[in-house]
Parts: C-alpha cells; sequence; structure tokens
C-alpha cells in the first residue's frame, strides 16, 4: 500500500508538471496560432540572459545591492528575451503563415532544435545544476520494512503552483 501511495503522490507531481507545460504550449496556441516547441528554449535563453546580466551587474559593475541588481536583470532579461522572441517570429514563423499546417510545426521544432545546440555551443555541455530551495519532506507514513511514503516541499509548490495557473 504504502509504494501505491507514494507512487500516486509521485504521478500526481508529475501530472501537475504536465498540465503546467501544457498550459504554456495553450497560451502561446492561443496568441500565435500554432504550436511552439521552442516555447521551452526561449524560456532557457531568457534564464542564461539572466545569469549573464547578473554576473555582469554584481561581479564587474560591482552592484551590491542584489534587490537593484535583480530589477535591472528582470528589466533587461525582459527586453533580451522579447527581441529574441521577435527575431525567431521573423524569421522562422511569419514566412511560414500562409502555408500548409506542418510547415511550422517542422519550423518549430527546428528551432528549439537550434536554440538547444546554441547555448551548448555558447555555454560548454557540462551540467549547472542549481541547489535545491526545498530539501525538507513531509512523512505521511511509515512501514515496518523501511518505506516512507513521503511528500516533500517542492511537490507541494509544484500543486499550488498547477492549481492557481488552472484557475
Amino acid at each position: 500500500m504504502e509504494v501505491f501511495t507514494q507512487q500516486l503522490i509521485n504521478g500526481i507531481t508529475l501530472g501537475s508538471i504536465y498540465g503546467l507545460i501544457a498550459i504554456g504550449y495553450t497560451m502561446v496556441f492561443g496568441i500565435i496560432g500554432m504550436v511552439n516547441f521552442a516555447h521551452g528554449d526561449v524560456f532557457m535563453v531568457s534564464a542564461f540572459i539572466a545569469l549573464i546580466t547578473f554576473l555582469v551587474l554584481t561581479t564587474w559593475l560591482g552592484i551590491g545591492s542584489v534587490v537593484l541588481a535583480l530589477l535591472i536583470v528582470l528589466i533587461v532579461a525582459m527586453l533580451l528575451t522579447s527581441l529574441v522572441n521577435w527575431t525567431i517570429e521573423r524569421l522562422a514563423y511569419r514566412p511560414l503563415r500562409g502555408s500548409f499546417r506542418l510547415a511550422p510545426l517542422i519550423s518549430a521544432i527546428g528551432m528549439s532544435i537550434f536554440l538547444s545546440n546554441f547555448v551548448q555551443v555558447a555555454q560548454g555541455p557540462r551540467v549547472k545544476s542549481v541547489p535545491p530551495f526545498f530539501n525538507e519532506v513531509i512523512v505521511l507514513m511509515s512501514s515496518s520494512d523501511g518505506y516512507d511514503v513521503a511528500v516533500s516541499y517542492k511537490q507541494i509548490a509544484v500543486w499550488a503552483v498547477t492549481a492557481v495557473l488552472l484557475l
């Protein structure tokens, strides 16, 4: 029973993550009228823009205030990411607006592959992990064979964000 309960918790968490991805694709589809497979890759590029901007501001320019640095990072990342999105739309999507339905889909997949490879070449293929914000777990049930049923605060945060965004 413990294994089933733990897998149910894991399944709900994974389903919530799929729901968040679906919300993103639905929003993009509603705006531009096509499935943009490069959607997540644009977020990745934006995260790298934000990281590089933060490092430049704090290391080279010596800004000591984290709040000011994050505000500048937010503005710079939004501006540069919107420029990346505008360029993608002009080069890859707008020329294919009137064509058959498969062409924009292939273009979106190609743009996703291009962005992934561009970041891998620019930043290197090594994994850059981020330390977790939530390490603690809540043990719901404990069995005699040492198998605990637990839910982490990270899973609860995923559930909460998904519920709020779905509403």
